[in-house]
């Protein structure tokens, strides 16, 4: 790689090292093997089942325990409303009023999206705005033909000159419909934290945004705090955070020669949600919650979430105790083979740590410095939902280069579908991750794990991009719930689908937990 000042400077502007852009040069030429699957996660073999008298003692165990600890709701939340309205922006680019009715498209295009957005515009918290627009922008609008009503509500909800809705964050799109105001999943994130991430009267929340909108969530901030503060009680301490330039990766050619644009630079591309994984360590709780920002529900349904969120907690809160209390022993004293076999236990049982066989033959002091490695990381206790139909990564168990097992959060496109093994695994499994997690960071003595120390960066993704009318490859960093904690200590509880709401694209919103009222 032939390395030009130019180039020098502008990774010292990132805070990228020469020697790792020359590392993710190497990653491009070795590629990256697929995960090698070994059998999905299952109830019973890697998933939890937790019952009904077991969800109260977790609750109350959380709820006597959360005023001595220091809580944190981590909530990533830098993505566009674009991929939303995709549906709709190719309506606009498409679609002729002149020529043909908005039904004549629908039939002729299949756009079913279109179709259910249509049928319930009414019922979207961003309708009446629009129409209000609309009826001052056009004159006798009501009077106009329906196709072309429907051509230019569209047009005024997405077009620069109107709402740009698909410019948004989509943290501050409005999301739900009441009475007084539509709200903004931003703004459903804190009467959520107010349920479950409150200590003392206070919940922090800490949002990782785009740079370029930090000033459009103060103000969101602002507007709403005032209001949100006095309907729960309690106070909120908000923070926010950008992905890091030094995140950033090198973009190359099909022929893994580093990409220049026309103009000589070097092609950079974000990392990824995994390159969260530096905000997160930045962060200081007891435990932090970690949930996307597009996951929320109207504030009936959103006890019943709550609730689920303490059983998690109550969980790492239970397993957390065992782990200190072990770790503080093998630090402090010496113990007997019978409380070496009862950690081993413990950690293959309750941690799901795939313990060898040929641990047994170590000597003693070595069986110790096993276990210590082993419960010396992060504790991340994972919801899963059954899987009916959900786009999303599963639990899987896997088997790595070393022949080490451990469980794991894999996505599809880690997966060999030209394997048929593999391709059976992945049919057979039965739940999938919604991003639902509730975790620990810190050992025994209150220190704070390094957490880009427990990254396997064999589980980077390779991408195929265009940049100029070129063919470039990407590289994104290990998911942040995937490789990015691929080394954590990792449990999967079986969650309710109630838990899982998320907004991919607009006609979302007119599901069940997104309306006020029923449809």
């Amino acid at each position: 790689m032939t390395i030009t000042e130019a180039d020098l400077k502008m990774f010292r502007k990132k805070g990228i090292s020469v020697e790792k852009i020359e590392s993710q040069i190497e990653t491009f030429k070795r590629g990256i093997p697929f995960a090698n699957l070994i059998a999905p996660a299952t109830v019973g073999n890697g998933i939890c089942k937790i019952g009904d008298a077991k969800k109260e003692e977790f609750i109350s165990r959380f709820e006597a325990e959360k005023d001595n600890l220091s809580l944190l709701k981590f909530v990533p939340a830098s993505g566009a409303a674009t991929r939303m309205f995709k549906a709709l922006f190719e309506f606009l680019n498409d679609y002729n009023p002149e020529k043909e009715t908005v039904n004549a498209y629908i039939n002729r295009t299949d756009a079913e999206t279109l179709r259910a957005f249509f049928i319930g515009v009414e019922k979207f918290p961003f309708y009446k705005l629009v129409l209000e627009e609309l009826q001052q922008k056009y004159e006798n609008f009501e009077n106009l033909p329906w196709h072309y009503q429907k051509y230019y509500l569209v047009k005024l909800m997405l077009s620069e000159e109107g709402f740009d809705y698909g410019a948004f964050p989509k943290g501050l799109l409005p999301f739900h419909k009441y009475k007084t105001h539509p709200a903004t999943a931003f703004e459903e994130h804190l009467y959520e934290a107010a349920l479950y991430d409150e200590s003392k009267g206070k919940a922090k929340l800490h949002f990782t945004i785009s740079e370029e909108h930090s000033h459009k969530f103060d103000e969101e901030f602002n507007r709403i705090k005032n209001n949100v503060e006095n309907k729960t009680g309690v106070t909120f301490d908000i923070s926010f955070s950008y992905q890091k330039e030094s995140t950033d990766t090198i973009a190359v050619t099909e022929e893994d020669v580093p990409f220049r644009l026309n103009d000589g630079t070097l092609l950079f591309r974000p990392g990824g949600h995994g390159a969260l994984i530096e905000n997160l360590n930045e962060q200081d709780a007891d435990i932090i919650f970690i949930k996307n920002i597009d996951n929320v529900v109207v504030y009936k349904f959103k006890h019943n979430l709550a609730a689920y969120k303490k059983v998690l907690a109550g969980k790492l809160l239970e397993l957390q105790s065992k782990v200190f209390e072990y770790a503080r022993e093998l630090d402090e004293s010496v113990p007997g083979q019978a409380r070496i076999d009862e950690i081993k236990e413990f950690l293959s049982k309750q941690l799901n740590v795939h313990v060898k066989p040929d641990v047994d033959k170590y000597k003693e002091e070595f069986q110790i410095e096993f276990l210590k490695e082993k419960l010396a990381a992060p504790i991340r206790i994972c919801g899963m939902v059954k899987n009916e139909g959900e786009p999303g990564g599963g639990p899987f168990w896997i088997k790595d280069e070393d022949g080490n097992i451990s469980l794991q959060i894999i996505e599809s496109a880690q997966i060999d579908m030209n394997n048929k093994f593999q391709k059976d695994i992945l049919k057979n499994s039965t739940h999938f991750n919604p991003v639902d997690i509730v975790c620990s960071t810190k050992n025994y003595k209150g220190e704070k794990y390094d957490l880009t120390e427990f990254v396997d960066p064999k589980q980077a993704f390779i991408t195929l991009k265009t940049k100029e009318g070129r063919s470039v490859k990407a590289l994104e960093l290990p998911g942040l719930w995937n490789g990015g904690m691929a080394f954590w200590n990792t449990v999967f509880v079986e969650v309710p689908l109630s838990t899982f709401n998320p907004v991919k694209t607009v006609v979302d919103l007119l599901k069940s937990a997104h309306q006020v009222k029923e449809i």
